[in-house]
């Protein structure tokens, strides 16, 4: 089939983001394709109409190329658990977990596997393929183990562009490293470099461009601007890269930065309200008084709580609390809400096997082998009765009212979610709940009467639309400063 690759000279090169611009942007101009990540490391999942597992880049991706996302997309995801150890989420389905040496001699094998069926399956029914690589392709130490990058490029005779983060310094550096550390045969398949997150003029590169083309006789077919946008992070490192850009919002939520965070592009709508200052705060900064707390989801529910008690947070949250904040917990953190953690089995592979959490909710969580990875449609009981809500599962938890307290359920499925009769303690096993508009202005303007400010507009659009308007513009820039010609496919 015919297929493009973006390789990076570094992890955060910027190869997520102009894997989904180029989906864009030659979907726009007619093209039946298709994004592809052989095998992504990362702990933000979202979970496709059949009920697998996929790195949510590339959802982002397949929403780019105005398709549905599928598990051929993704067919290999691993998920740090924090132990040295992830889980692998092989064509959707959670298939062991395994240290990093363990998985090359286990699982590389049935790896590409998994990817050249899956390859195969795009063919069928798309005309092209853009692929993302992973990290960088030149890491000696790790080439033989590498099904993401070269070895997928080699694979489908991939036009290749090799991206670089010109911010970071020791550009021309990375480029000219990079090639001359791969093989011949992987080098000649680079058709094009691009330069990507470049602040000031153009014309003061200008002389680097010109040396590095006829060094390397490769051209450099983009310089990107830097991009100021709310495109989906793929991983926790990216917390620490996003700069705090509102100031002035009515209100501020704090989300708690659990070591081992996942999902938190379940808080990327909050970020897109002009009213609503959203901060990541680590469990030894001080809490503050924020007008909401978030307890995110997390790979390991029971090692993220002991931090909390460790560092004092726990303490913190349940004194918040107890003054008249708001707490709001997602699936693991929905967990933490309850009295007790238990994980006989030692499923999420960390020390203690139980805990006693928060004890704000009247809940009871047992871990256990099966995973419950599935798309939800509910309608909402609070705090608007009757709004229709889209939404996935992804847990290995069983959650279970153990007490008579007074408390009512979330949703019209009452398994998904609890408040209290304080309506300041809640939390639901639904990821993607702030994407949808009416419920999030709707719990937001809780929050802004407790300020004594005015609510906001709640028939709104989901924030799908926001997303798409998000992609537009991404792909608009990347256009104007990029030429495809020498990478597109005859």
């Amino acid at each position: 089939m015919k297929a493009i690759m973006v390789v990076g000279t570094t992890s955060h090169a910027g190869k997520s983001l102009l894997t989904a611009a180029l989906c864009r942007i030659l979907s726009r101009r007619g093209w039946r394709l298709a994004p592809f990540k052989g095998q992504n490391m990362a702990l933000n999942a979202y979970v496709t109409a059949n009920g697998g597992e996929i790195g949510h880049a590339q959802a982002v991706q397949a929403w780019a190329a105005g398709i549905t996302p599928s598990v051929e997309m993704n067919p290999i995801l691993l998920k740090p658990q924090g132990d040295m150890t992830s889980q692998i989420i092989m064509k959707g389905r959670p298939v062991g977990k395994t240290s990093a040496l363990e998985y090359y001699e286990q699982y590389f094998q049935t790896g590409w596997q998994a990817i050249t069926e899956s390859l195969q399956a795009l063919s069928i029914e798309y005309d092209l393929v853009i692929c993302e690589g992973a990290g960088s392709p030149a890491e000696i130490n790790l080439k033989h183990r590498d099904l993401t990058n070269m070895r997928v490029a080699r694979h489908l005779n991939a036009n290749t562009i090799l991206v670089v983060d010109i911010d970071r310094g020791g550009a021309f550096a990375h480029i000219v490293g990079t090639l001359q550390l791969l093989e011949p045969e992987e080098r000649a398949l680079i058709k094009g470099i691009v330069i990507n997150k470049f602040r000031g003029q153009r014309s003061i590169l200008q002389s680097g461009v010109e040396w590095l083309e006829k060094y390397i006789n490769i051209p450099v077919i983009g310089v990107i601007p830097w991009i100021e946008h709310d495109f989906p992070a793929e991983d926790s490192l990216d917390l620490f890269d996003r700069p705090h850009k509102k100031t002035k919002g009515d209100i501020t939520i704090a989300v708690i930065r659990l070591p081992r965070i996942s999902n938190f592009t379940d808080f990327d709508p909050l970020e897109a309200e002009p009213t609503v200052n959203l901060r990541y705060i680590s469990p030894k900064q001080d809490l503050g008084h924020p007008d909401a707390v978030i307890i995110p989801g997390t790979k390991a529910t029971i090692a993220d709580y002991n931090i909390l008690q460790q560092t004092g947070m726990a303490e913190s949250i349940k004194e918040y609390v107890a003054s008249g904040g708001i707490v709001l917990g997602i699936c693991g953190g929905y967990q933490m809400l309850g009295k007790i953690i238990a994980d006989p089995e030692g499923i999420e592979g960390n020390d203690s096997q139980r805990c006693e959490a928060l004890g704000l909710l009247p809940l009871t969580t047992l871990i256990t082998p099966q995973k419950i990875v599935r798309q939800r449609q509910v309608t909402s009981n609070y705090p608007q009765v009757g709004l229709p809500i889209s939404g996935y599962e992804i847990h290995q938890g069983r959650s279970r009212q153990i007490e008579n307290q007074d408390t009512k359920p979330l949703f019209d499925d009452p398994y998904l979610g609890m408040v209290d009769s304080t309506e300041s303690v809640l939390g639901t096993y639904l990821h993607g709940i702030f994407d949808n508009g009416p419920w999030r202005r709707a719990w937001l303007n809780l929050l802004r009467q407790q300020r004594g400010l005015h609510s906001l507009p709640t028939g709104i659009s989901n924030y799908r639309e926001q997303r798409e308007a998000v992609l537009d513009s991404i792909a608009d820039i990347v256009e104007a400063n990029i030429d495809l010609k020498p990478i597109l496919p005859s």
